[in-house]
């Protein structure tokens, strides 16, 4: 048997879901400050 975590994931797959998981994130980031630029773009609140 493999070994597995408390989580119920093998090391390889936590190696995955880090890497697909990071990947989601620093796209959720970029798209989120894309989005704050271009409304203080068309309304700046300064």
């Amino acid at each position: 048997m493999a070994d597995v975590s408390p989580s119920g994931l093998t090391e390889r797959q936590a190696k995955e879901f880090h890497a697909q998981f990071t990947k989601t994130y620093t796209v959720f980031v970029v798209l989120a400050a894309l989005v704050h630029l271009l409304v203080y773009a068309y309304k700046p609140w300064f």
